[in-house]
């Protein structure tokens, strides 16, 4: 208990939230390497799978391969990353593994949504005379898009947990008041990093839950 309350004393010292270690500015270094990790992780994950879902050929080979990649401790890529000429890259390793760590629940889900899609609509589309490109982004896309939500939603609140990774390596983030707290024997430190932590994951996934629950209002709408 006294712990926590220790923990709760550290967190409202005002000295803790400014400067260069201070909350806001780690905070604000934890969201920029969330959001980068995110956006490259979209891009190279929800193309492959919107495509080969609208194909039908190839995807679950796809998921399956990305999915051996959760078996891999993203700390143990970390840390072959920052052996190999990507490690003096400054958060190269931290983002190229924190990429990896993303990329399946996003290839995942949406590749599952869009193999979802009721059939008879893809082909009452397809009788329609829609082109292959109308059918994926008026029709295909519109309706797997709550599932492809999901997928960004598990992979934003993933980041956010595991991006604390970053300490490790030198970087920015969270991670930082915690690592600093380990090496100060200050447990209340520790403590209090871990609550930011968790508090800004359960923000996040907050968005996200408005934003699936927003969902099928714009799949509407794009229908």
């Amino acid at each position: 208990m006294n712990t926590l309350t220790d923990a709760w004393h550290w967190l409202t010292n005002s000295a803790h939230w400014s400067g260069d270690d201070g909350i806001w500015h780690r905070l604000a270094q934890h969201l920029v390497l969330t959001v980068v990790c995110l956006v490259i992780s979209c891009l190279i994950a929800l193309p492959i799978a919107l495509v080969l879902g609208h194909l039908g050929k190839g995807g679950a080979l796809a998921v399956n391969i990305s999915n051996i990649g959760r078996a891999v401790p993203t700390f143990a890529v970390l840390v072959l990353l920052l052996l190999t000429p990507i490690g003096k890259w400054g958060e190269g390793p931290t983002v190229v593994a924190l990429v990896l760590f993303a990329v399946p629940p996003l290839l995942t889900n949406a590749y599952v949504g869009m193999r979802e899609v009721d059939r008879d609509v893809v082909r009452a589309a397809r009788g329609m005379g829609m082109t292959g490109r109308q059918m994926l982004f008026r029709v295909e896309l519109p309706l797997s898009l709550p599932l492809l939500m999901n997928g960004v939603r598990i992979a934003a609140v993933q980041l956010v947990a595991t991006a604390t990774i970053a300490a490790l390596a030198g970087g920015g983030g969270l991670g930082r008041i915690i690592t600093a707290g380990f090496n100060l024997a200050n447990t209340a430190q520790v403590v209090a990093g871990a609550v930011l932590v968790a508090v800004f994951a359960l923000l996040v996934e907050g968005v996200f839950e408005v934003a699936e629950r927003l969902a099928p209002r714009w799949a509407g709408r794009a229908r």
